[in-house]
């Protein structure tokens, strides 16, 4: 990971020339935070060459620059949207928040949580009313206290239908009650149950089941993980220690709710899968061409190769070494809720051993960011603004150069889950573990496993999340 020091020293350098500007006479000024957000997205954004409004070049001088800027009257979140390269068709995933340290906890899996993950599906044609179904319950939270499990749908918040105008709101209140919903003659309706869930801080452990089916003598190990979180990255070791010890020799890996994280643990992840060889590329970034070519000159083309890993660092400085299965093939159960990071394992992995994927298409990121924050000295935020950013600033290539996977990856096999009937997690008849199983033995799949879902997915919880659909790079640029 020596790489990453090499970019903390460019951000190092770059912040303190920026944060030793002086104001000019004449000029109209602009405040700090907008400061800020337009010049980290100057010289850091990977489309800052077609984002029509971030080149200095885009303006006649720097009076017209601030005055443009200005002409958002204060309204940061709106310059920093307004700034982005096509947001919402082109940059789907940058963001901006006025706390950076909620962003902070949110790198390391701590967030105020009700303790649930869900997805909303359009309820009719009408394509206005909605309804939700329980992915999974995060063990300990208040969710999984009550009682809530896996497979529970809900149609209510605070007795208030759900539809595509209030669920935002519904859903984002502190304390709400979720009432439960059945089917009666194909008519979804509330079945009096109901749950008061009220939010809490929160750290999700991302592992949330690894077991081991043993297939007329093929050990298979399971793991369903929904996040590449640095601070679980030991623990992730240990579970690959345990499938070594358990004699696994084949494994179904599930990310299909995994919208992704830290590109270290990705790689970490690949290495514990395929091997710990840290002469062969993982993956390759690519910045914007100013940064491409700086990081050229200084360091040269190897500086954009991230490897396969042998240990993981440890916060102390030391490292431990990687368990790894060294497999020849892999399954991985996913769906479009995976993305970036989880993406990244699946294309990583590819051009080294068989990559079977499951389930449908997948998210479609292949491109990463870092946090901005506004540092004026060594470990000195500005005190006067709280805010920071995570817009995109790389794209993310395989060994053998494939990124740009627009419309997600596509499976080997494709089946979906019914959402109105999900099952729990590790049971052998759930439809996309069957499949997998089934795979592995080399048994046709049963029949009533191979789903196609008819119904049209609104979002998805992690849609509404800091770092829901991220991957990252885990620094902090700091002067």
């Amino acid at each position: 990971m020596k790489n990453i020091s090499r970019l903390l020293l460019f951000f190092t350098l770059s912040l303190l020339l920026f944060n030793c500007k002086k104001p000019k006479d004449n000029i109209a000024e602009i405040s700090e935070i907008d400061e800020f957000i337009w010049k980290g997205l100057s010289d850091y954004y990977y489309w800052e060459d077609v984002a029509p409004f971030i080149s200095d070049a885009s303006y006649e001088s720097e009076a017209h620059r601030n005055n443009f800027i200005n002409s958002f009257n204060g309204n940061h979140e709106y310059l920093f949207y307004s700034l982005l390269y096509e947001y919402g068709q082109i940059d789907r995933w940058s963001w901006i928040v006025d706390d950076y340290v909620a962003l902070e906890n949110a790198l390391q899996g701590i967030a105020k949580t009700k303790g649930f993950e869900y997805g909303l599906v359009y309820k009719d044609q009408s394509q206005y009313e909605i309804y939700g179904y329980v992915k999974y319950i995060m063990p300990g939270s208040p969710a999984d206290i009550a009682g809530l499990k896996r497979g529970d749908l809900f149609l209510e918040i605070d007795d208030t239908p759900l539809n595509t105008q209030n669920y935002k709101e519904l859903l984002s209140k502190s304390s709400y009650k979720l009432s439960l919903a059945s089917f009666v003659n194909n008519t979804l309706l509330t079945n009096g149950i109901s749950y008061t869930l009220t939010e809490v801080e929160f750290q999700e452990n991302p592992i949330l089941m690894s077991k081991i089916f043993d297939l007329n003598g093929i050990k298979t190990g399971y793991l369903v993980y929904n996040g590449f979180v640095s601070s679980y990255d030991n623990a992730l070791n240990v579970v690959f220690q345990n499938f070594i010890d358990q004699g696994v020799t084949e494994l179904i890996l599930d990310l299909r709710y995994n919208g992704g994280g830290s590109v270290r643990s990705a790689a970490y992840l690949s290495s514990m899968i395929y091997g710990t060889n840290t002469d062969e590329i993982f993956s390759t970034s690519q910045y914007n061409a100013a940064l491409q070519d700086y990081f050229t000159q200084e360091y040269g083309d190897d500086f954009f190769n991230n490897y396969f890993a042998e240990t993981i660092a440890q916060s102390d400085g030391g490292s431990i070494p990687i368990h790894s299965l060294n497999l020849p093939r892999v399954h991985i159960i996913a769906t479009r809720n995976s993305a970036s990071a989880s993406e990244l394992v699946i294309n990583g992995l590819r051009p080294y051993m068989d990559v079977v994927l499951i389930g449908s298409n997948t998210h479609g990121k292949y491109v990463g960011s870092f946090t901005i924050k506004d540092y004026i000295a060594q470990d000195v935020v500005n005190p006067n603004h709280t805010w920071a950013m995570q817009p995109i600033t790389f794209k993310i290539f395989n060994a053998q150069g494939v990124s740009d996977y627009v419309n997600g990856l596509t499976p080997t096999i494709e089946v979906e889950e019914d959402v109105n009937n999900l099952i729990a997690f590790g049971e052998v008849s759930e439809p996309l573990l069957n499949v997998a199983l089934n795979n592995i033995t080399g048994k046709a799949p049963d029949s009533n496993q191979i789903f196609i879902f008819n119904h049209r997915q609104f979002l998805d919880s992690k849609d509404l999340k800091l770092l829901g659909k991220d991957m990252y790079i885990d620094i902090d640029l700091k002067p």
